[in-house]
């Protein structure tokens, strides 16, 4: 073959490296930016989606975590002290644990509606008091009552993570095998306490008999 018949080099193939790295280059940068397009529009959906508090747990129907919480120092409720939080205080009863802070505003509001339930010797209160300081959680139940027959202190707030808190206030309704049956997001208002919470406990009980 004369060197008349040999093709030249195509000008694109000595163009196509660069050009292939530039466009890896700009869709590196545009990767992160879809991520957060995509999360963004996702949170918006949930926004829209109505009222937060009816945003599902993925741990309804698991076994509650594992959990470890010491009490509350020099809490007592009837003359006697109130125990800390294990895993076997969701055993063999109807529980209804509630995550909870003393700087925490709607907690104030929700303290009566939980005495109600204390009321009820069918189930059992406790609490997960949420990075507080011991002197303000003993003041805060001193000062509004205290619900809770058995409370944990959680100050660095990795149990209430195990249990997938978004924030405070927060109830669970816990069957008598351990597992979640129930998960309430924000404050016990009367509203959610009579048509959503009472039922939860009711359903939890019935389904433990």
């Amino acid at each position: 073959m004369s060197e008349l018949d040999q093709k030249p080099p195509s000008p694109s193939s000595a163009t196509e490296t660069p050009a292939v790295g530039l466009r890896s280059r700009r869709l590196l940068v545009l990767l992160p930016l879809a991520g957060f397009l995509a999360l963004a529009a996702l949170f918006m959906l949930r926004l829209g989606a109505g009222d937060p508090s009816r945003i599902p747990s993925a741990l309804i129907g698991h076994p509650a975590p594992a959990t470890d919480l010491p009490p509350l120092a020099g809490l007592r409720r009837d003359g006697q002290p109130v125990p800390g939080l294990h895993s076997t205080t969701f055993n063999g009863a109807v529980t209804v644990l509630n995550v909870w802070a003393s700087w925490c505003v709607p907690c104030r509001h929700e303290v009566p509606l939980l005495m109600t339930l204390a009321a009820d010797r069918r189930i059992r209160l406790a609490g997960i008091n949420y990075k507080d300081q011991d002197e303000n959680a003993r003041r805060f139940l001193g000062r509004y009552g205290n619900p809770f027959a058995a409370n944990g202190i959680d100050l660095n707030g990795r149990t209430a993570i195990e249990w997938g808190v978004y924030g405070v206030p927060e109830t669970f309704v816990v069957g008598r095998d351990g597992r979640i049956a129930y998960k309430l997001i924000g404050s016990i208002t009367p509203d959610n306490l009579e048509g959503e919470l009472k039922p939860a406990i009711e359903q939890a009980l019935r389904a433990g008999s």
